[in-house]
């Protein structure tokens, strides 16, 4: 058996295609649906369920780059090996990379809190300083049971993706049967909600699918993965889709639009109560409750490895402060404390719209790395790539106009943060584009 430097068990094919399946979908289904049901319908009206096809129709092009890239070098380094085979080591792969490892932490405090939003609905708890004292706890939660090692990771998240996805299926189902199959969220007009909303909503749709990223980051590690990891993302965002829509129909068919949005944080566990009963409430409380937790249980672990990653390929500066341990040791520390306080400062729909914003530019960069520097090479379609890049770029577009309206702040914290990460890594590497000596 190998071990990497860090004692982690990183043989080549440890990891078959339905645990990369499980892996996948754990981390979609844990962040996207509680989190984001709502506030998707806040944008899009009653036409939310049609923003989730069309988030995975535009993650369906995005993940080209990724499968061809991966298929190309199969490698642990996913995403910063993309870039960095695109860009060379330089300012723009390592900014990017950053900007998906700060996304994957923007995820982390989303679902923490959104564990913390639907673990206070039974007690009426809807404010107050409770919500971030249990974010900050079940992230804590994660970090321990990171401590502990790979193999836990990996059972942990095994069981609960199956839990998950079960008990998430069964909810959409049994509250579209309570209603007789009827859509209550279609009762508004949609006038109401306009076609930049709509686009707007895809990009928090996308990031409900964005979880496939965490395949391509054990890339080297899934077995036959030049034939694994895309089918793998497809199976995965396949699955998605299935249980994103039964739970959209199923909270639309309980709620008109504007108990939805009144409800935007907790919309499944409030969609139980007429579809399912008392019983019901508390069972989608208890499932958003694992399903959160083992969502930021995987996502701790993804991202210290990833920025674990960057530190050895050079691409970030470390320092330890003085904390012993291996390097992904100090990384967990690092993003438990980041996610810690993104989610005691803000609230759901602006941590969301900040890991839009980042997500997005990130994948734009790979598009058009892939585009400009690899495509010949891998036999990539240029058509493919263009589209995937002019998707994100009008759903980005739309969206930034949409916060403008409703949170302008918000823009602005994303422009600054988006500027110093690209910034901070120029001052580092001196260099946007080095080529790497290949």
């Amino acid at each position: 058996m190998q071990h990497d430097h860090k004692g982690n068990d990183l043989r080549a094919g440890s990891i078959s295609l339905g645990g990369a399946v499980a892996m996948g979908t754990g981390v979609m289904i844990g962040a996207g649906i509680f989190a984001l049901t709502g506030q998707i319908a806040q944008l899009a009206g009653p036409l939310f369920p049609l923003a989730f096809i069309v988030g995975a129709i535009v993650t369906s092009f995005s993940s080209y780059s990724y499968i061809k890239m991966s298929n190309a070098w199969p490698s642990s380094g996913g995403i910063a090996m993309i870039l960095q085979k695109c860009y060379g080591p330089g300012a723009i792969a390592a900014g990017a990379a950053l900007l998906m490892a700060l996304s994957m932490v923007i995820a982390e405090s989303l679902v923490a809190r959104t564990f913390a939003t639907y673990v206070l609905r039974p007690f009426d708890i809807t404010g107050g300083p409770l919500v971030p004292i249990l974010s900050v706890a079940v992230i804590g939660f994660a970090f321990l049971v990171n401590i502990a090692g790979n193999r836990s990771v990996g059972l942990i998240s095994l069981i609960m993706a199956a839990l998950k996805i079960g008990g998430i299926a069964l909810f959409g189902i049994a509250a579209l049967w309570s209603s007789g199959f009827k859509f209550a969220a279609a009762s508004q007009t949609s006038e109401t909600f306009g076609s930049v909303g709509f686009v707007a909503a895809v990009a928090l749709a996308i990031l409900a699918f964005k979880g496939f990223t965490t395949i391509t980051n054990s890339g080297g590690e899934i077995t036959d993965p030049h034939r694994n990891v895309g089918r793998t993302i497809m199976i995965s965002i396949g699955i998605c889709v299935v249980v994103y829509l039964l739970v959209a129909f199923g909270v639309g068919a309980s709620l008109t639009i504007d108990e939805i949005i009144a409800a935007r944080d907790y919309s499944l566990a409030e969609a139980a109560e007429p579809a399912l009963g008392e019983v019901g409430f508390y069972l989608t409380v208890l499932l958003a409750a694992v399903a959160t937790a083992s969502g930021v249980l995987a996502s701790v672990f993804a991202v210290s490895r990833m920025l674990a990653m960057l530190t050895d390929m050079k691409m970030i500066p470390h320092s330890h402060f003085g904390m012993t341990g291996n390097i992904q040791r100090h990384m967990l520390v690092y993003t438990v404390v980041i996610a810690s306080a993104l989610a005691v400062f803000f609230d759901l729909g602006r941590i969301a719209s900040l890991g839009a914003f980042f997500y997005l530019i990130m994948d734009m960069a790979v598009h058009w790395g892939v585009f400009r520097f690899r495509r010949k090479e891998i036999g990539a379609s240029g058509a493919v790539l263009l589209a995937a890049l002019a998707m994100d770029a009008t759903v980005l577009a739309a969206f930034t106009m949409m916060k403008l309206q409703t949170d302008p702040l918000i823009v602005v914290y994303s422009l600054v943060a988006i500027s110093a990460v690209f910034g901070l890594e120029r001052l580092y590497l001196r260099a946007w584009i080095a080529r790497s000596a290949e």
